[in-house]
């Protein structure tokens, strides 16, 4: 018995994005469609829609799905039965056809890569819709590649979805439009595009505060050199990435400290109005992601779920934590990208990985919005490359080809180099071996913005950013740090300025002490902030545009990363605005 055409009065109400872009595609009519919509946006339920539409009007006969991974195969056919749409997800490529019982089949890149012929044929036997979900995968690798190609060339439609629409390389993403701008680079060409900066607008996606976490770390190199460094502050890529890997030591103090703020964390979001919020910690490794969950377990009394990419029943655990009461999961790779965890509202960036993609994949797992009101915070070490990367979460970036590629952020082979155990012995060759780490609260993110002064672990100026209402609008976040950092100045105003032992003469008369470099730093970038809010009170533009446009004028990376004289040009040029 063939599948029944699903019923569109049943579908669930639309966004108002969704509207729009549905308009569009059944106005053009055209066999290729790129939607780029935010993570959390519903790119899912707008294409099911599109599916069912064309299925109603008899324009298609089939629907094939492409995913990066076998758990959001699962999450496809399920989501598309909710509407009555019905997608084969166990499809092998020896079963050449699907049971007619189905509308199609979800399938994922590697399958279509090994067997591009069966999906070929498949598609030319029908009038297909294919749906490429998180269609940067396809420019994955050349047989990806040339696999989707070959596959769904001649399909009757194809909708490509991205919620990430770049990629780091120069491999041309299959079916995407590309097209040649003033500087000569072709750039992908979205057909509809809904950005973060968009959807926070809309209430569509929670606000995302980022805690940065600094501290003082030791290690011994491979060379049997003993060195010390502080954590976000200015020096080489090699120890940038020999400092970050001390931190994520499980057998350090940091990631006990961090791991131990933001349990705290989740529990103020549980007491405030998200009684299911959920922790996830994001490991480089098998070996890490096991011993932070021992971690959490020892500093909570509870387990945490974990989850591996290459263990059976990986998607089960999965699906069992979404809708369970747990608190923290840890994971590697398989919840970077697609998998849907509503209440996931606090995250731990343990991970090496800094790509802008990764960075954008992992944050997108928990801006999801259920209510009015949710937010998210993410902790992660204070690395330069990190903070840009937090300070641009509503950047929009296209896929460029041609273009040199920007040395100045942080280079990824150094941090791989840095993780990997040094399997030689002898004298020449000694092991990279962590010795100490501790960690602090160096800054939070939001907006675009810095706030805060650095504060200890365990203190009461940490818990007075860890205490943040738990349902807050955008607005009200902005407000609130806005609040705490000047309540932090003026308290460290009060601690310097309480010296009774001191004759106020000698006080008046003693000439202050030179700063540091790092201490002028957050000097100006206190002094900055508190311009950009006065500007923004003023004029009621979004924190965000105003240093965006103070980088636009000025140059320079986001104010986490500038120089100390990138912060006195832009302090200059804000007061002339």
């Amino acid at each position: 018995m063939a599948a029944r055409t699903p019923t569109l009065e049943t579908f669930p109400a639309l966004r108002a994005w969704q509207r729009r872009a549905l308009v569009e595609y059944l106005r053009r009519r055209e066999p290729d469609f790129t939607a780029v919509a935010t993570p959390g946006a519903g790119k899912t339920t707008f294409a099911l829609r599109v599916a069912a539409e064309l299925l109603a009007d008899g324009s298609i006969e089939a629907i094939t799905v492409v995913a990066p991974t076998e758990h959001l195969k699962t999450q496809w056919a399920q989501a598309a039965a909710r509407v009555g749409i019905q997608l084969d997800a166990a499809f092998r490529n020896a079963d050449l056809h699907s049971s007619a019982d189905f509308h199609g089949a979800v399938v994922t890149y590697a399958q279509v890569g090994m067997a591009p012929q069966v999906h070929r044929r498949r598609t030319l036997t029908r009038r297909t819709l294919v749906i490429l979900d998180e269609i940067h995968h396809a420019g994955d690798s050349r047989t990806w590649g040339d696999g989707v190609q070959a596959a769904f060339e001649g399909a009757e439609r194809r909708l490509m979805l991205t919620g990430t629409p770049f990629r780091s390389d120069d491999n041309p993403i299959p079916f995407v439009s590309y097209e040649r701008g003033g500087d000569g680079f072709l750039r992908s060409r979205a057909d509809s595009v809904y950005g973060y900066a968009d959807a926070l607008h809309d209430g569509v996606v929670r606000p995302v505060l980022f805690l940065a976490y600094s501290g003082e770390t030791r290690w011994r190199t491979n060379a049997g050199e003993e060195l010390a460094a502080r954590l976000g502050e200015p020096m080489t890529q090699d120890l940038i990435a020999q400092a970050w890997r001390t931190a994520l030591d499980p057998a350090g103090d940091w990631m006990p400290q961090v791991l131990r703020a933001a349990d705290a964390r989740l529990t103020v979001l549980r007491n405030a109005g998200m009684p299911d919020a959920a922790g996830l910690v994001i490991a480089s490794d098998q070996q890490a992601a096991r011993s932070y969950a021992k971690l959490i377990e020892q500093l909570t009394g509870e387990k945490a779920a974990v989850v591996l990419s290459d263990d059976a029943g990986a998607s089960d655990r999965i699906a069992t934590f979404t809708t369970a009461d747990q608190r923290w999961l840890v994971a590697v790779r398989m919840v970077s990208e697609g998998v849907d965890i509503p209440r996931l509202a606090v995250g731990v960036y343990a991970t090496s990985a800094s790509t802008p993609l990764y960075f954008a994949q992992a944050i997108g797992r928990f801006v999801r919005a259920r209510r009015p009101g949710e937010t998210a915070s993410v902790f992660l070490p204070s690395v330069p490359h990190l903070l840009g990367l937090a300070s641009e979460m509503e950047a929009e970036r296209d896929h460029v080809l041609g273009k040199p590629k920007d040395q100045e952020g942080f280079d990824d082979e150094l941090l791989e180099r840095a993780q990997r155990d040094d399997q030689a012995s002898g004298e020449l060759e000694k092991r990279f071996a962590a010795l100490s780490a501790t960690a602090e609260l160096d800054q939070v993110i939001f907006d675009g913005a810095s706030f805060g002064t650095a504060a200890q672990a365990g203190t009461p100026e940490e818990e007075e950013y860890l205490g943040l209402p738990g349902l807050l609008t955008a607005d009200q976040v902005a407000m609130l740090l806005s609040k705490r950092q000047a309540e932090q100045l003026a308290a460290s105003r009060r601690r310097g300025t309480a010296r009774p032992a001191e004759p106020a003469a000698a006080a008046a008369a003693a000439p202050p002490a030179p700063m540091s470099a790092a201490q002028r730093r957050v000097a100006l970038r206190r002094q900055l902030n508190a311009l950009v809010a006065a500007r923004h009170h003023h004029t009621g533009q979004p924190h965000g545009k105003i240093h965006a446009e103070l980088r636009r004028r000025c140059g320079g990376p986001p104010s986490a990363q500038a120089t100390i004289e990138q912060l006195e040009e832009r302090i200059a040029t804000v007061q002339t605005l």
